[in-house]
């Protein structure tokens, strides 16, 4: 996938808001109202899933008023849905940030320099974000915590970043 195509989760649908088919919507951006300026919100797939036609923040997002939902009881179907923008959609970060995403690809190199596997995926299950490896060799994929003492050195316009193995991955290695 082209770097132009990815896919950025930038909210999810909470359920209805009053009676009126408003919706609220969690959103992932440091500015929620900036989903407006996104638009249309799209499906993990690229289809269209929303179009705002007029939002206020709400204290996890904000609550809206879309063209695909007119009552409650839709509005509470949708619940759950996430919402996607292309990649391209987004404002380019500031010096020294980057996207989530942008690590997807990327070589994986241990403290000797040697290309253990690449970024299949960034997940975050609730406590931190973690990078799932594709060992160059093959095999299952295996998670390594995305903090400083994991992976100490990022270097994002080459493509790769330096990683400290876990224990446990190293010794099913050599098992």
């Amino acid at each position: 996938m082209s770097d132009e195509n990815k896919m950025i989760l930038v909210a999810q649908i909470g359920g209805a808001f009053g009676v009126k088919g408003e919706v609220r919507i969690t959103a992932f951006t440091a500015d929620p109202m900036a989903l407006m300026a996104y638009q249309p919100l799209l499906k993990a797939d690229g289809t269209q899933a929303l179009t705002l036609l007029s939002a206020r923040p709400d204290k996890a997002g904000v609550v809206a008023r879309v063209k695909e939902i007119a009552t409650k009881e839709q509005a509470d179907a949708a619940r759950g849905q996430k919402l996607f923008v292309p990649r391209d959609r987004l404002p380019e970060p500031e010096e020294d940030e980057f996207y989530l995403t942008d690590l997807v690809g990327m070589e994986a190199r241990d403290l000797d320099d040697t290309a253990v596997g690449t970024v299949k995926s960034v997940q975050n299950f609730g406590a931190s974000d973690m990078l799932e490896i594709a060992p160059r060799e093959g095999g299952p994929t295996w998670y390594l915590p995305f903090t400083r003492e994991a992976a100490p050195e990022l270097h994002l316009k080459d493509g790769w970043l330096r990683i400290v193995r876990p224990t446990e991955v190293d010794e099913r290695d050599e098992a």
